[in-house]
């Protein structure tokens, strides 16, 4: 059974981005057959593995605009086990166009069904909005993680957002779950840092993943690279917590059993 998950927050600047690269990423490593999908017009995610947007003929606006089948615009990538379905800054044109479609919030579910069976994961970089691109990812969904920077008005906007999953739940997708708040950016000498974590859990609880991505200047710069942190620096602690985040994902789905001391620096 694949499963597709988004990668979604209206806020920019939460680490959506480095996550789905570096969980894909580490999903691959873990042999776990990975599709990444580039759901945002910036293209951040096409770029940080090492493509240059401006050289993408066919990506996730040709898939959904004019119909070309999935399977044309998949690109290999480093790692054996991860694809990407890139995109270009022509997405930005497709919020408009879609807005004439029949099944509009559709699309990409459409497309994606034709070639999720060839995947155990699709991970989807959404867009820090939630407009139509956005709908039709979590249509496409089976769960949502939503990065949480660990920063003053982390749960600022995170109502909106929950209300926007419940509105797809009930209109769109009946069976889309929250996988989990991903709490990013965490600083362990900072008394901010701490209390936004502690505010999180106390809000959410169970909801909440228990690793924790911290600041990291090797995950900051493996972008600027066209890489993911676990090729650029394997040893970093940005490549050890996004490796925990695979694992803790993998036990959460009973693909593995996690050890104690897997467990323990899961929440380290």
């Amino acid at each position: 059974m694949t499963k597709v998950i988004s990668i979604v927050n209206q806020k920019g600047g939460v680490g959506k981005t480095t996550t789905a690269i570096n969980l894909a990423a580490s999903l691959a490593v873990l042999e776990f057959r990975t599709l990444l999908v580039d759901g945002d017009p910036q293209a951040n995610s096409t770029s940080g593995i090492g493509l240059d947007p401006k050289d993408i003929q066919i990506g996730l606006y040709e898939v959904m605009i004019n119909e070309i089948p999935a399977k044309d615009a998949i690109m290999k990538t480093d790692f054996k086990f991860m694809d990407i379905l890139p995109s270009s800054i022509d997405l930005v044109g497709a919020e408009i166009e879609l807005i004439n479609l029949p099944n509009r919030e559709s699309v990409m579910k459409h497309a994606l069904n034709k070639v999720k069976s060839d995947y155990d994961f699709v991970i989807i970089d959404c867009s820090p909005s939630l407009g139509l691109i956005t709908t039709n990812a979590l249509t496409a969904s089976d769960s949502v993680i939503i990065p949480v920077q660990c920063e003053y008005f982390a749960l600022e906007g995170l109502g909106k957002l929950l209300n926007t999953v419940k509105i797809v739940q009930q209109g769109l997708n009946k069976e889309l779950q929250i996988e989990g708040l991903l709490l990013t950016m965490y600083d362990m000498r900072l008394r901010l840092s701490n209390q936004v974590v502690e505010e999180v859990k106390m809000h959410f609880q169970q909801l909440v993943f228990d690793t924790i991505i911290q600041r990291n200047t090797k995950l900051s710069e493996a972008p600027s690279f066209g890489k993911p942190v676990i090729t650029h620096d394997a040893e970093s602690r940005g490549a050890i917590n996004y490796l925990n985040l695979a694992k803790e994902l993998l036990a959460k789905n009973g693909l593995i059993k996690l050890n104690p001391l897997q467990e323990e620096s899961a929440m380290n």
